[in-house]
């Protein structure tokens, strides 16, 4: 697939952001994709992208059939981090799955380098456990990457484990050269083509044997790379004042039923508390 034009990816943002927003809103995917057709700008080619999305949501009830089918306009990453949240067996999230896609277009619209594209991908599949063998291969086939950065993301792939992260980008870096020319040689060149920066590479070298979150962390800090959504836990999780009061009142009646099976109902709780009898005042002469 051909990299899009610039317009392409800002729309593409704001297709995944506004399909998350009307999604929290309660309403039909078919319905929002409708309603975004309209908005989105008529010279770029989403609004047929999104014909094809609904049609296939209409047939498959999913939306990664539909990306799918058009490979030339979503990038592989796109539809493979879609069909992962939509998998039955899966816990990712569609919602933290369509926040990650709407980073990714703003940064691919802002013409982020390859180098902060790569980080922030494998941040995500990292983060959510998306699987490295097929997340990988994804990221492979992006035309962002030229032949350098696919042969190196294949070879990365299969060194997972074996290899830190962070030595991954320390030894591709520019920074790695210019310490090996101080050391060894002034003229010493690299065999391999170098795809990070001096920066990344100072970065990297500065966290190895560190967790990759405290990399992924500085990176973000320091170059502006973008951040990785995360899932809501349990406790950020929180019931509207109503749904809680009734939760509670259901918990209270199922006490009862228990408590009533085992022949231990204790109704005194309920009892009217009589209140202590007391002479009235007695007005003095």
């Amino acid at each position: 697939m051909p990299i899009l034009d610039r317009e392409e990816y800002i729309e593409q943002a704001y297709f995944f952001k506004t399909f998350l927003e009307r999604l929290d809103e309660d309403l039909p995917s078919q319905e929002i994709l409708m309603s975004i057709k309209e908005e989105i700008l008529a010279t770029t080619k989403l609004p047929m992208a999104l014909d094809v999305l609904r049609g296939e949501m209409l047939l498959k009830g999913r939306l990664c059939e539909g990306m799918a089918h058009l490979g030339h306009y979503f990038a592989p990453f796109q539809t493979f981090v879609m069909r992962q949240s939509e998998e039955d067996r899966t816990k990712f999230d569609q919602r933290v799955a369509l926040q990650i896609l709407e980073r990714e277009a703003r940064y691919r619209g802002e013409n982020g380098k390859p180098a902060g594209l790569f980080v922030y991908q494998f941040e995500c599949l990292s983060r959510n456990r998306l699987g490295y063998d097929r997340g990988m291969t994804a990221m492979a086939d992006d035309p962002v990457y030229d032949s350098d950065w696919r042969d190196w993301i294949l070879r990365a792939r299969l060194q997972l484990g074996s290899v830190e992260f962070a030595d991954m980008i320390y030894f591709r870096s520019e920074f790695w050269l210019e310490e090996r020319r101080k050391l060894v040689d002034p003229n010493e060149s690299s065999n391999a083509p170098l795809l990070f920066g001096r920066q990344e590479g100072r970065i990297a070298k500065a966290n190895r044997g560190k967790d990759p979150l405290y990399l992924f962390a500085a990176l973000q800090r320091q170059l502006g790379y973008p951040a990785v959504p995360r899932s809501k836990s349990s406790k950020d999780l929180k019931l509207p004042p109503h749904l809680e009061l009734r939760l509670q009142r259901v918990e209270k009646r199922l006490q009862m039923i228990e408590s009533e099976s085992k022949g231990k109902l204790d109704l005194s709780e309920f009892y009217a508390r009589p209140q202590p009898f007391t002479d009235p005042p007695i007005d003095e002469q």
